[in-house]
């Protein structure tokens, strides 16, 4: 599952990122509202993490805006304020969830999949089938013919965006940004040996 981080200080980015990229789940994380909402306008995000006092706009505005174009998804905002007004304003607004710095990774890892399980029950796309194999993006495991077959985290976000994008052709660089999360090098073929990898699997 893709999560858009919203967050301008580089200690709070790093922390929340290692977290979340370890429980396995694929990160994009920008430091200003306007690189996010340009983000968003070409990729599916299934939840967003926003601080409130960003450089170009309020987290709150952001998370309104992100409503008045449809965005379904869930969105847990990241403060130091701590007011019952605060927080009734972020809900107001269209968040799900708020968390008050500091925090613990436990507590918004458990935050996250909690939102995530919930959504789940209605959402269309908690499971991706395609043939005789599935994908619970929610429980994170996978089947074939019914058969459980162990992934690792990468392997897992690799086989997912094979699975959502079926009979169509994808460029090592549209791999590379979208389940690596980074820029294409050349001359590396780490993502030739996890495509074996996930073959022979």
């Amino acid at each position: 599952m893709k999560i858009l981080l919203l967050e301008d200080q580089k200690k709070t980015v790093e922390f929340i990122e290692k977290g979340l990229v370890s429980a396995g789940y694929l990160v994009s994380s920008f430091g200003t509202a306007k690189e996010a909402e340009e983000a968003m306008a070409g990729n599916e995000y299934d939840l967003l993490i926003v601080d409130i006092n960003l450089p170009d706009m309020l987290g709150w505005e952001f998370v309104k805006r992100a409503r008045e174009f449809r965005y379904s998804g869930v969105v847990i905002l990241l403060t130091a304020l701590s007011k019952t007004d605060d927080k009734v304003h972020g809900l107001n607004v269209g968040a799900d969830d708020y968390m008050t710095k500091p925090f613990s990774m436990e507590e918004l890892l458990a935050r996250v999949r909690a939102h995530l399980r919930r959504t789940s029950k209605t959402a269309v796309g908690s499971k991706l089938l395609f043939e005789n194999i599935e994908l619970d993006l929610v429980t994170r495991k996978t089947t074939r013919n019914g058969i459980s077959i162990i992934l690792s985290q990468k392997e897992f976000a690799l086989l997912e965006y094979f699975m959502r994008n079926p009979e169509r052709p994808l460029s090592r660089v549209q791999i590379a940004e979208n389940v690596w999360n980074i820029d294409f090098e050349t001359g590396t073929n780490v993502i030739d040996v996890y495509i074996n990898h996930l073959r022979k699997k």
